[in-house]
């Protein structure tokens, strides 16, 4: 099976999806490279693959999850700074399969795992 990456949010504080925030996909590989952006969708989901079949690489990766701008457009008022403003996640993904990274958040604190 050919290797892809894909990733959700979701808002622990509330129980819900976190719909509309902004995710980058970084390459590592001496450098870091931006190779992949978007925004989650109704579900907290992407609407495709955010590392399709097609271009998929075995490597060290970063997704950064712009998690204070969503909680400001969400109306999550803090102290400045924020306590979470944007949630870098580093991974490596060493063999051709379905990796899944989502990230559960709330405004002080968030976890991650590879799902399924």
């Amino acid at each position: 099976m050919p290797g892809y990456l894909t990733t959700h949010v979701l808002d622990t504080a509330n129980g819900s999806p976190a719909q509309g925030m902004k995710i980058e996909l970084f390459r590592l590989d001496g450098e870091r490279r931006l190779i992949a952006e978007t925004v989650t969708n109704h579900d907290g989901r992407t609407d495709t693959h955010i590392l399709p079949e097609s271009r998929f690489e075995t490597g060290e990766y970063e997704l950064l999850f712009h998690v204070g701008a969503w909680l400001d457009a969400q109306g999550h008022e803090a102290a400045s700074p924020r306590f979470l403003d944007t949630v870098p996640l580093r991974f490596g993904m060493s063999e051709e399969d379905h990796y899944h990274v989502p990230l559960l958040i709330s405004p002080y604190g968030y976890s991650t795992y590879r799902g399924s």
